[in-house]
């Protein structure tokens, strides 16, 4: 087992797994963005999952392992492993024309099951509006294109603050501070596959949010507009599950509004915080197994 899969055994041993460990890879595929980086789970996957900002693949690994479903999970560009942008694009549409080439690399001709977590969530919806054809489900974590930004503004304060840190430790210190999870020891795997220790001993993140331009356009990360993305379900024909995280960063008026939007969505709420997937994993892989049974 390589060492970015060490944590695993550890992992499906929270979430209560007692099968043996899927076999996992990572693959490389050219995109538009440049190189893009994923973790391919078993060997026919019909889930792709897309994380969110400054976050990367392995936010799914708890989730995975509950879930028991051959997937695909992704470095969206300028996080994890794969390339940075040079123009610091990383919008819903860059990241959803990225998720088409690599699922049509990996598993050419068959619709997937689309899950994504905020940012990766509206990439998700941006991706059914442009690739219909790569789209069998939607699953949206805790995001809608009525999302209002400073209820997230949370996790842009913190994105914005230190970049540089003296240790791993002090990260997840300044995580827990600003309310970014609750558990120190999943905020502490988190931290470890989402850094870099440099030869100095200081840690940095791995994504490009954390280093974003000196010139003031963090904001141009392409989220200025959500809103232009509701075609993307009303108009499209594939059914849609809403997970919202009861203290996330959906407003009830948001979710009302999303209700009323997208009528055929069902919408599920936990009890967590906005990052769902690594604050209850078993609870959203039930909640995902049971939209997609229920569609069989």
């Amino acid at each position: 087992m390589s060492d970015e899969f060490r944590l695993l055994p550890d992992e499906a041993a929270l979430v209560g797994r007692t099968a043996p460990l899927p076999s996992v890879r990572r693959v490389a595929t050219q995109t538009p963005s440049g190189e893009v980086s994923a973790l391919v789970w078993g060997d026919a996957p019909a889930v792709t999952l897309l994380h969110g900002a400054a976050l990367n693949a392995h936010t799914w690994d708890a989730t995975l392992l509950a879930l028991g479903r051959d997937a695909i999970a992704l470095d969206l560009p300028g996080h994890g492993d794969s390339a940075w942008r040079d123009d610091f694009d990383y919008s819903p549409a860059v990241n959803a024309e990225a998720a088409a080439a690599v699922i049509d690399a990996v598993a050419p001709g068959v619709p997937q099951a689309i899950v994504g977590h905020s940012l990766g969530g509206l990439s998700a919806i941006a991706l059914a509006a442009t690739r219909p054809d790569l789209v069998s489900a939607l699953v949206i974590v805790d995001v809608s294109p009525g999302l209002r930004l400073g209820d997230a503004a949370q996790v842009s304060d913190f994105l914005t603050g230190p970049q540089v840190f003296p240790s791993r430790e002090a990260i997840v210190e300044s995580a827990l501070a600003a309310g970014i999870g609750d558990d120190r020891a999943t905020l502490a795997r988190g931290v470890e596959l989402n850094t870099r220790v440099r030869d100095d001993g200081s840690v940095i993140w791995k994504h490009h949010f954390g280093n974003p331009p000196q010139d003031g356009t963090f904001g141009s990360a392409g989220l200025r507009d959500l809103t232009l993305l509701w075609p993307g379900l009303t108009e499209a024909d594939v059914p849609v599950l809403l997970v919202r995280g009861a203290t996330g960063y959906l407003a009830p008026e948001v979710v009302e509004e999303f209700r009323e939007k997208v009528p055929r969505a069902i919408v599920v709420e936990l009890a967590t915080g906005h990052n769902v997937q690594e604050q209850d994993p078993v609870g959203l892989a039930a909640a995902i197994s049971g939209f997609l049974s229920g569609l069989a």
